[in-house]
């Protein structure tokens, strides 16, 4: 079946739905083209990210459509029609036809973006039209497919001889609904507007952002540092002003080509300090791929949260700052340079089993609970390996003895001091009572070899004559 249609095949008779037996009967020279919603949906989010040099709020409404929201950001462009005049001609130089409409709501934005009058010029429903009496002609002459209803609702409502919005704007409200469901009236309502609409954005709406334009476009890398820290202290001056601090930032750069250029920040502590972003993004920025240059930047600012800076003495300002705050700096050009993930702090859970019981936590996250750790009577490795790996070779002088011999790694080790068992069992709820008697059962030794290097072994399994055990290496110690 035809998923979508050209112009020139829509001119033709063609449409979304036909059988392809039919559409190629009807014009032998049909090309087609295997459809690849996968890739639509990506094409999409790829757009909704470009829109952003428009409105920090975009959300898709596949499989073709996007929601702007633009409240508080026409102005920037002197107007809504002078704002969706740009973005069609923006598109236009990519080679995408788009539908633009403006209007109050998502429901009649969506519905003018989809009547024959936007495929010339965008509309725009001037504020108040939509609940003016009568419904404004805009919106009454447009098919009530326009109101995103289902097409068994369209039908059955087509057969009493309703087929605009304004006839059934013009209804009686309670047997509509009694006859055809609450879902015709709600989506009569989300679209005049007496009914809220809760949009799915791609990134979530925050009222701390800040942009900046450009006369001419600029590609050097001094320019766009000279860029991250104007957009910064735009921002930080908003949030220093109330108060506030972000723990996350977003910078994008809107290259000339069209294609978004972004980076993220993640800080350990809220903060709102213009020069602190800038140095922190500042290494990263070497990696951006201006194109023929960046003609516009925009930075924001998402979980801000309420600073409460403490009353300082003359004491605390003579000596060295302490504890979470003092490392808080660090950790952020850690992170900002080796990556979020790569930077991160251990802490105990309560397990026997040794890959059980740590957990990754962020740097500085204050631990829940009563302060704890590992029993000092049970020492761990400082590394401890993802997973066991199993040793070849291995020498011992009875089944329950250390090893006295192993290789790892290609590599022989001659045990010279060797302490333990400490026997460790699976968790018998997890695995049941007879994994913890045979296969999961291990007996843990510390064991150093002939160059002083440490080593956390185990045998695993009990001794059996049909089932002989395996050693492995678990962690490293210093």
């Amino acid at each position: 079946m035809l998923a979508a249609v050209s112009p020139d095949a829509a001119a033709a008779g063609l449409f979304p739905g036909q059988r392809v037996t039919d559409a190629q009967a009807l014009r032998p020279d049909l090309v087609l083209a295997e459809a690849e919603p996968e890739a639509d949906a990506r094409a999409l989010e790829a757009l909704a990210d470009w829109c952003v040099r428009f409105s920090p709020a975009v959300a898709p409404d596949p499989p073709d459509g996007l929601f702007l929201d633009i409240g508080g950001v026409a102005h920037l462009w002197s107007g809504e029609a002078e704002m969706a005049a740009d973005l069609a001609a923006r598109l236009a130089r990519d080679g995408l036809t788009a539908r633009i409409a403006v209007a109050g709501t998502a429901g009649a934005a969506w519905a003018l973006a989809r009547s024959p009058a936007a495929a010339t010029c965008p509309q725009v429903l001037a504020p108040g039209r939509m609940e003016a009496e009568p419904l404004a002609p805009e919106l009454a002459g447009l098919p009530l497919a326009a109101l995103r209803l289902e097409p068994a609702a369209v039908e059955r409502l087509s057969r009493l001889g309703l087929r605009r919005i304004g006839q059934l704007a013009a209804l009686p409200r309670g047997p509509l609904a009694k006859r055809f469901g609450a879902g015709v009236l709600l989506r009569l309502d989300q679209a005049l507007g007496r009914v809220p609409e809760a949009l799915a954005f791609r990134r979530p709406p925050t009222p701390w952002f800040a942009r900046l334009d450009l006369a001419e476009p600029v590609s050097a890398p001094e320019d766009l540092a000279r860029l991250c820290r104007d957009a910064a202290l735009g921002l930080c001056a908003r949030l220093e002003a109330s108060g506030r601090g972000a723990r996350r930032f977003r910078l994008d750069f809107h290259r000339v080509d069209g294609a978004p250029v972004g980076l993220e920040l993640g800080l350990s502590r809220p903060a709102c300090e213009p020069d602190r972003l800038a140095r922190l993004f500042l290494p990263r920025l070497e990696t951006l791929d201006p194109g023929f240059g960046i003609e516009a930047v925009s930075l924001q600012a998402a979980e801000a949260e309420v600073l409460t800076p403490g009353q300082a003495d003359l004491a605390s300002l003579l000596e060295p700052v302490e504890g979470p705050e003092a490392l808080a700096p660090l950790i952020d050009r850690l992170t900002a340079r080796l990556g979020p993930r790569r930077v991160w702090r251990s802490r105990p859970l309560a397990s026997h089993v040794p890959e059980r019981s740590v957990r990754r936590t962020a740097a500085l996250e204050v631990a829940a609970g009563p302060a704890g750790g590992w029993p000092a009577w049970r020492p761990r490795p400082l590394r401890l390996l993802p997973r066991p790996e199993p040793l070849e070779a291995v020498i011992a002088l009875t089944p329950d003895e250390p090893p006295r011999q192993f290789r790892w790694r290609r590599r022989v080790h001659r045990i010279h001091l060797a302490e333990g068992p400490e026997r460790i069992g699976a968790e018998w709820w997890r695995t049941g009572i007879e994994a913890v008697r045979t296969d999961q059962v291990r007996d843990y030794y510390r064991v150093e070899d002939q160059d002083g290097a440490r080593f956390w072994v185990f045998r695993s399994g009990l001794h059996d004559h049909d089932r002989p055990v395996r050693w492995w290496l678990h962690g490293l110690f210093g």
